[in-house]
Parts: C-alpha cells; structure tokens; sequence
C-alpha cells in the first residue's frame, strides 16, 4: 500500500500505473480534463490491455463536456459506459490496473492535482480490489451492488455504518480533513468521542462548534479531500464528506488503512498542514478556534 499526495506527486503516479498495465484496466471517472490521462489510457490500447471508463451520467462541466469526453476515449480504442441516473451523483473516483486498486480524493483535472490538498491510496488488498471490481461491474451494468465484508468504503451502502464504527473506535485522537462536516449523526459521534477526551482536530469546516474540536480552514491549498487519521494507526481516505448527502444518495468511495508506513504519512502532511504559514494566518487561525 502507497499514498499519493498533492499537489506535491502531480500526474506522474497515476500515469505510471497506466504505462505499467498490461492485462486490464477499469477506471471510474468523474471529471477529467488533462490530455496526458486520455494519451496514457489510449496508449495501453495499443499495447492490448482492455481499458474500460465508466463515465459519472453527470456533472457540474454540463452534458455537451461529458459527451466530448465519451467521443474522446473511444476514439482511442476505450470501452466506455455512461453511470445510471438513480443517484443524485457519481462522484467516486477509482481504477484497477491489473491487481493494483487505486482510490483517488482528487479528479483528474489541472485545479484538483495542481492546486489542491488531496490523497490518493494504491493497494494490492485482494479482498479490497475485488470488491472494487465487483463495484465497477455493477455499476457499468446499472444492477444492484450487493457489499461483502472488505476495506472499501462505499456510498449509500457501507459508507456511514463504516464511518461511524471508524469515529467511535478512536481512543485519543482524531485528525480530520473535510470541507463541510454536516451530517447530525457524525457530528454526534464526534461530540461523543470528544466527550471522552478524544483529541479532534478538523481542516475543513463543522456545521456547529463542537467542546474541545478545534477547527482549521485549510491554509493556502484548496482542500479536495476527505480523510480521518484515527489514533495514528489507522485512516480513511475517500470522495465522501460526511454530509447526509454524501453518505446517502451519492455514489462516493474510500478505503480504510491500517497500513503504518502510509498513516504516518498521512499524519506528518496533516500536521504540516495544520501550522500556520505567517503571521496573518495564525492570526486568522486563533480567531477560527476562538468560535469552536
């Protein structure tokens, strides 16, 4: 297992794993507009490994944008198919490259990898990559996803039972990247986890001030993650905020991680991201915690 984190990695991760491809590749895209992907992808074609795209039915880019896109990819040889509609959003990003599954908290567009606080999670968990596929081939075929016990977190299905038990499992901190936490039942359970002296620190936004959670805006980087680092052992990384939404009526993704290399990566590129820059925005920052 290996964390990619940006802005810092770029392209050249996702890129690589493309080039090393040589029987399969099935990857979920929700938006995509970096030329070096589409070459990448239509060049695994070429070297007969079967490339499939499962395409979001819709977002934010507009229909006339996903359709170029679609035209695109299979000129270059890829099998694409169109999500269903039954969810308010497809908003999961992930690809298996043979037997790597790789869990992107970013899409693949110049502002996500350029310019934004992001993660990205490569494992070879079979169990995980699995379901994974078993996902992409629901989802492709527009049928039911029926979970099996496994690392990923998928919404509407598992991903709040999942995230729940994760919250309340802590037992002395929790270190959180999320813009908007607003679902009442999460924010209860890290009321709970707080009550019990758990040490919460959120790089985002939180609906309500929570006792003893201390909230940060993110510091010079567009934030385009979601990610929680419990007790420094384990970490979710994920496209889900833990938002009603989002857990609910979304298709969203994540993985859990007990990996202790990558968790404590995760928790050095938090930690650095939770001290101030300059003067200015510790200024700001105490101002922010003053109303949590």
């Amino acid at each position: 297992m290996r964390a990619i984190v940006q802005p810092d990695a770029g392209l050249a991760p996702v890129i690589q794993a493309m080039r090393r491809a040589r029987s399969s590749i099935d990857i979920c895209i929700f938006r995509l507009d970096r030329k070096e992907i589409e070459d990448a992808l239509a060049a695994a074609v070429q070297r007969g490994v079967r490339v499939r795209a499962l395409i979001a039915h819709t977002n934010t880019g507009g229909e006339q944008s996903l359709r170029k896109l679609e035209q695109r990819l299979l000129a270059g040889g890829i099998m694409v198919t169109r999500t269903d509609d039954e969810l308010v959003r497809y908003h999961g990003k992930y690809m298996v490259a043979d037997a790597v599954l790789y869990v992107f908290g970013f899409n693949f567009t110049k502002l996500d990898i350029a310019k934004s606080r992001s993660f990205a999670i490569a494992t070879r968990d079979q169990r995980t990559v699995k379901e994974a596929l078993k996902l992409f081939e629901s989802d492709s075929a527009r049928q039911p996803y029926l979970p099996a016990r496994s690392n990923l977190v998928v919404s509407p299905e598992t991903a709040r039972d999942l995230l729940r038990k994760f919250i309340e499992g802590a037992k002395k901190d929790l270190a959180i990247y999320d813009i908007n936490i607003q679902d009442p039942a999460m924010i209860g359970a890290l009321k709970e986890r707080a009550r019990k002296g758990v040490h919460i620190r959120v790089i985002g936004g939180l609906k309500e001030a929570i006792e003893h959670v201390t909230v940060r805006r993110p510091d010079g980087l567009r934030l385009h993650v979601r990610a929680i680092i419990r007790d420094g052992t384990r970490a979710f990384v994920g496209s889900q905020s833990l938002r009603k939404v989002e857990l609910d009526k979304r298709r969203e993704i994540g993985v859990l991680i007990s990996n202790p290399v990558v968790t404590r990566q995760l928790m050095q590129v938090f930690e650095s991201d939770w001290e101030p820059r300059t003067d200015a925005d510790a200024k700001e920052q105490r101002k922010v915690e003053g109303t949590n």
